[in-house]
């Protein structure tokens, strides 16, 4: 029959209005035989319209009639049409989930389970749910009984009869019931194993908290016992099939599909260990070898099937231990890893899909929440539950949880939740992703009440939830310490000073009442300056505690907003510009040089939140200001001094931009190439040095002879200086050089030269709050036995006579720094020669590098050293390589025109690309020089004064190790590490430096 084109067009309109996003395919199927007692009743379409899917509760409606043999159609079609119940609950089920309309197209007769319902069956527990199973006499019946289950669940959760915290509850009772048929099962098929064993299944995770999801791996610990007079091998043997077959059972795949995996993996060992354990055997483990996650996973512990004798011992043996797990001895480091939000795993394109694992996911809240409980619960037996939401009540009740924050974590944990349900229900598959297409998501916004614009709103929803969950999860555990402090709100519960001691200890603090005192100075009161502070204290201290060293952290915040706290602009820029607060608080905890450099200035702190502020000045505009500053000054003390604070300024700029990109930031992640880093401090400081002695330079100058000194006067940069490879500690190495102007005399000019000199090192060094700057001449002709300055042909005349091959070796990096341009380069054109001699060196010069260099290794080193960890002169350390590279360039040098730098580095790379090394050699001596160049500025960094190994201090070097990029715990994997690297580079240059190789 043709249906007549208006009626046609007014059925188009009328499916469109109704939701149903395919309106013709609608139309064929309430045209089909199977719905033709109903197809025109307009109570049909106003209960399909009123689904997630109109379209999908269509064609699953379709599908259980065409199932039917035809007598029961018509009963199903009646009922749907007449009573109410039935077609929300039918029609919404089939709206939601494609895989519960799979299960009611192949057992049609199911949609009676949801006809009727007496009290008892709007909120069942356990005991309803066996008694839905009791049938079960195989995987596939249970499999079946399972669903059927799960269908009255499901229909009860989308029609909104129970919430979101009900129908977790019950899904765990759900699956209680299910594993206790499977074990049901699994023992009548093997009565001997039964009867040798006494055998419990404690539920972990979301089944032990009862908020389990709709799919989701069921984790499991299984504990045995042998009956009397059963041998306990024999007795855990029969316990451990009956336990694996239980869980093949619930696992594994038939024609009725799977129900879900049944995960032991959280036993003692994982899956190194015994499927099945004593108690005994259990707790020996957890009191000698348990880490502290396992105790946070211990504390959803829930007895569900099996002996239940058995199942109550263990969870009230392990009770104890966890709750006394924040005494434990690594409790403070397991929490600062467990803190880390663990993205790395989840690849790119799918992390801002991540419901669980993503930032402000679900995972942050549940962490949050039992971190809390772990650290509280000790003392505190009402916060001992296995549900997130029922803890966080209780956090909030007994005040250690603001009250606001918890609301505002219960709302976003709870929506969360339900997106993740919904997108679980819809084909009963394990996954925390939401869909990426548009009538996924349609369907997901509609399932949760979304009509207007379902996508759009779903989306805005979700990026607010997802946001409170980010600014909040670490918030909690530092806003009550304020309250516990300030003390604003009398009637308000909060944190008692004990409470908020155990709090800071467990993040880290190593001095709690100190923190305290801190806190209190900064936030309490009713000033705007304390309000702000209340703000920004509970996001630093976070901050803080991600660092080695909280308790500096917080001191030096207190001191730099004690020094700038009346200032208009500090608390405004903390508080208004996104990076500067976390800036500062990575450069307060992370050693000793960064805030000592801040303190004595504390205004550059608005450089961290300059976008452009963390970016190294050029030696070109550095000089400008330093030469434009000497200018206006008075005398030389005062122009030394503006020069030297100019330096302190640009050194920790140098340092904070170091650490930041050491650390990375929440917004910025790591500098991953760490030979950048290296080569950007090395310049800077170099460049800031040099810009330092050229100040100096003229301040002695105008000083005594005004503008022009009786002489031309150059200083030549050596060493690491005209490498620029200078590290935080080092000296300037220098050689000095003049040329008597015209008309003056060489005493008289060589006078000028030596109390410019003297003039410079004295400003330099003159005890100011700002760091001195050491000069060292050391490397010069003859030594400290030679004149401190030469001319330019006292130069010439000393290496044309006298020049030993080691003072060749130590021109290679000469490089003019200040003073002179033209003498500087006419002094760079006399050397040249002698760093790259034409035709390389000869066999006595190489002899004579070779057993300096033996020589130094044995002599120099400091008595008591570990040669593995000495960066300077340790095995595949700094000297090391760069003796290598300063090899090839001086045997080389006059042919390569890209050996003919002062950069070891750049040398090593010219050396690779002419070929005088092979690639996977030249990479391992740069990976070396780059670490061991990086320890050097890491000791510096934390411990305020430069050393050439790592610190002894268990927190110095754990801050070593944090700036380097590992984790808490991990520095014996540092040192390891070191080795491993430095070991490789030592048998490179035992190849090309001491052994045959050219």
């Amino acid at each position: 029959m043709t249906t007549a084109p208006g009626r046609r067009s007014s059925t188009f309109t009328r499916l469109l209005r109704h939701g149903f996003t395919d309106p013709s395919a609608a139309d064929q199927l309430l045209n089909l035989d199977a719905l033709a007692s109903v197809r025109s009743d307009p109570v049909l379409l106003e209960a399909l319209g009123a689904t997630a899917d109109p379209d999908l509760a269509l064609r699953g409606l379709v599908r259980i009639a065409e199932a039917e043999a035809e007598s029961e159609r018509q009963v199903l079609l009646d009922t749907l049409v007449t009573a109410k119940p039935l077609r929300d609950r039918l029609l919404g089920v089939l709206g939601a989930s494609e895989a519960l309309g799979d299960h009611l197209a192949r057992h049609p007769r199911d949609w009676r389970a949801l006809v009727t319902y007496e009290a008892v069956d709007l909120h069942p527990g356990v005991a309803e749910f066996e008694r839905g199973l009791a049938a079960a006499v195989d995987p596939d019946s249970l499999r079946v009984n399972y669903r059927r289950c799960l269908l009255t669940l499901a229909a009860r959760d989308v029609c909104g009869t129970t919430d979101l915290a009900q129908t977790a509850a019950e899904l765990a009772d759900l699956a209680t019931a299910t594993l206790r048929a499977a074990l049901a099962i699994a023992r009548t098929a093997a009565p001997e194993d039964a009867a040798r064993c006494r055998l419990a299944v404690v539920a972990m995770g979301k089944c032990g908290g009862r908020e389990l999801n709709y799919v989701s791996d069921v984790d499991v610990i299984f504990v045995g016992e042998a009956r009397d007079g059963v041998d306990e091998t024999k007795a855990m043997q029969a316990a451990t099939r009956l336990a694996a077959h239980m869980m093949r059972i619930c696992s594994e795949t038939t024609v009725e599909g799977t129900i879900w995996e049944v995960d032991a993996n959280l036993r003692p060992e994982g899956r190194n260990g015994p499927l099945v354990r004593t108690l005994s055997s259990h707790l020996a483990y957890y009191q000698r070898w348990a880490k502290t996650w396992e105790f946070q996973a211990l504390l959803k512990a829930r007895a569900v099937a099996g002996d239940p004798e058995l199942g109550a011992a263990y969870v009230e043996a392990v009770s104890p231990l966890v709750w006394g797990a924040a005494d434990r001895e690594n409790f403070v480091p397991d929490v600062q890893k467990m803190r880390r939000r663990v993205v790395d795993n989840i690849p790119a394109d799918r992390i801002e899909r991540e419901l669980k694992l993503g930032p402000g996911g679900l995972r942050d809240v549940e962490f949050a929440v039992q971190l809390l409980q772990l650290v509280h619960g000790r003392s505190d037996a009402s916060l001992h539950s296995g549900s997130t939401l029922e803890a966080l009540r209780a956090l909030a009740e007994g005040g250690y949880v603001g009250r606001a924050d918890a609301a505002q974590l219960d709302e976003a944990y709870r929506f969360l939740r339900s997106m993740e349900h919904r997108i679980q229900l819809h084909r009963l598959r394990r996954t925390h992703l939401v869909p990426d297409d548009e009538a996924d998501l349609r369907r997901l916004g509609r399932s949760l009440g979304m009509r207007t614009d379902p996508v759009a709103e779903l989306n805005k929803a979700w990026k607010r939830h997802a946001s409170v969950v980010r600014r909040l999860h670490e918030k909690i555990f530092y806003r009550p310490l304020l309250d516990a402090v300030a003390q604003l709100a009398p009637a308000e519960s909060r944190l008692s000073a004990k409470a908020a001691a155990i709090r800071l200890e467990a993040l880290g603090y190593a001095d709690p009442a100190a923190a305290l005192r801190h806190l209190e100075a900064l936030s309490s009161g009713v000033s705007r300056k304390a309000a702000i502070q209340r703000t920004l204290l509970p996001v630093l201290l976070g901050w803080f505690a991600d660092s080695a060293d909280p308790d500096a952290g917080l001191l030096g915040f207190r001191k730099v907003s004690d020094a700038l706290g009346k200032t208009p602009w500090y608390l405004r820029l903390l508080r208004d510009e996104g990076a500067a607060a976390e800036n500062l608080a990575r450069v307060l905890s992370a050693g000793r040089l960064a805030p000592d450099l801040l303190m004595r200035a504390p205004e550059a702190v608005a450089i961290l939140g300059d976008p452009e502020g963390l970016t190294p000045r050029t030696r070109a505009h550095l000089e400008q200001e330093v030469l434009a500053a000497v200018g206006r000054a008075g005398d030389a003390e005062s122009a030394v001094a503006v020069v030297r604070g100019v330096r302190r300024r640009e050194l920790f700029r140098t340092t904070a931009a170091d650490l930041i990109g050491s650390y990375g930031t929440e917004d910025n992640p790591a500098e991953q190439d760490h030979g950048a880093l290296v080569d950007r401090v090395g310049s800077a400081v170099s460049d800031l040095n040099a810009v330092t002695v050229a100040g100096a330079l003229r301040a002695a100058v105008r000083a005594q002879w005004g503008d022009t000194l009786p002489t031309r006067f150059a200083v030549i940069g050596m060493g690491r200086f005209g490498g620029h490879e200078l590290s935080y500690g080092s000296d300037a190495d220098v050689l000095f050089v003049h040329r008597p102007r015209e008309g003056v005399s060489d005493e008289e000019a060589a006078r000028a030269a030596n109390t410019v000199i003297g003039e410079m090192r004295r400003l330099l060094q003159l005890p100011t709050a700002d760091p001195p700057l050491l000069i060292d001449a050391d490397l010069r002709p003859e030594g400290k036995s030679g004149p401190l300055v030469r001319t330019l042909k006292s130069y010439e005349a000393y290496y044309r006579r006298w020049s030993l091959v080691w003072e060749s070796q130590a021109l290679l990096r000469a490089e003019p720094v200040a003073g002179d341009e033209e003498l500087g380069r006419d002094f760079i054109e006399l050397v040249d020669p002698l760093r790259y001699p034409m035709e390389g060196l000869g066999e006595d010069a190489v002899r004579e590098i070779r057993r300096l260099k033996a020589r130094m290794e044995s002599e120099r080193m400091p008595r008591g050293a570990d040669p593995t960890l000495h960066t300077k002169l340790g095995r595949g350390g700094l000297s090391d390589v760069e003796w290598t590279v300063q090899l090839m360039q001086m045997r080389h040098g006059w042919a390569e025109p890209g050996l003919r730098t002062t950069r070891t580095r750049e040398a090593l790379a010219a050396a690779c690309a002419a070929e005088l090394i092979p690639v996977e050699e030249a990479q391992t001596l740069d990976e070396a020089w780059v670490l061991a160049t990086r320890v050097r500025n890491a000791v510096m960094l934390v411990r305020g004064r430069p050393g050439d190994t790592f610190p002894s201090d268990p927190r110095e070097v754990a801050a070593v190790g944090r700036y380097l990029g590992y984790e808490p715990g991990h520095v014996g994997d540092m040192l390891d590490d070191y080795r491993r690297i430095t070991r490789r580079a030592r048998a490179v240059v035992e190849e090309r430096f001491y052994g045959a190789a050219p």
